[in-house]
C-alpha cells in the first residue's frame, strides 16, 4: 500500500510526530498504535522495534504486535526517512493476547516543499501481513480506510503541535 499527502506543517513537525520513538506522540494520535517500545538500541540510526495495535474493524481483527529493525535517516535535502521490516529478537518472543504480524520493507518520507516551509508531503509505503486467519477481503476493507485515517488524523496532530 502507498499513501501520500501534502500536510501543513514543517518537515520538522511532522517528523516529530511520527518518529518511531518510544514515548513519542505517535500512541496519542495513531489509532493504529497501541504502544511502541524499543528492544534495542544497535546504533543512533538503527534499533529493535515492538509496535502493539488495538483491536480493530469492529474487533474482527484482534490486537496485532510486530516486531521490526527500523531505520531513520535525515538526508541533505532535509528529507526525513523511517524504514522497517520485519525481525525476530531473542529479547521479544510472541506475547500472549497478540497475534504476531510481519512487515516487509516499508517507511514514511517526509520530504520539504521547495518554497514552502510549512508544508511537508508524506510518502508511506507498507506491506503487512497481519497473521492470524484474517479473509483477504477484510484486510482489503481494512487498509484503505486505515490509511485514510492516518493521514487525517496526522493533520490533526501537527496543527496541534503548532498550536
Amino acid at each position: 500500500y502507498r499513501g501520500e499527502g501534502v500536510l501543513p506543517a514543517s518537515p520538522r513537525d511532522v517528523w516529530e510526530c511520527i518518529k518511531p520513538v518510544a514515548g513519542g506522540p505517535r500512541t496519542k494520535w495513531d489509532h493504529n498504535v497501541r504502544d511502541f517500545e524499543v528492544v534495542e538500541v544497535v546504533s543512533d540510526t538503527v534499533s529493535v522495534c515492538r509496535t502493539t495495535t488495538p483491536s480493530a474493524f469492529m474487533r474482527i481483527i484482534s490486537p496485532r504486535e510486530f516486531v521490526d529493525v527500523v531505520l531513520m535517516k535525515q538526508y541533505e535535502d532535509g528529507t526525513m526517512l523511517s524504514a522497517a521490516t520485519n525481525v525476530e529478537h531473542p529479547l521479544c518472543p510472541p506475547q500472549p493476547n497478540f497475534v504476531r504480524g510481519f512487515n516487509y520493507p516499508c517507511g514514511c518520507f517526509c520530504i520539504p516543499l521547495p518554497g514552502e516551509p510549512d508544508r511537508t508531503q508524506l510518502l508511506s509505503f507498507f506491506q503487512t501481513d497481519l497473521g492470524g486467519y484474517l479473509p483477504q477481503t477484510v484486510v482489503d476493507s481494512f487498509f484503505p480506510a486505515s490509511i485514510a485515517g492516518f493521514y487525517s488524523n496526522l493533520t490533526k496532530a501537527v496543527k496541534a503541535l503548532k498550536a
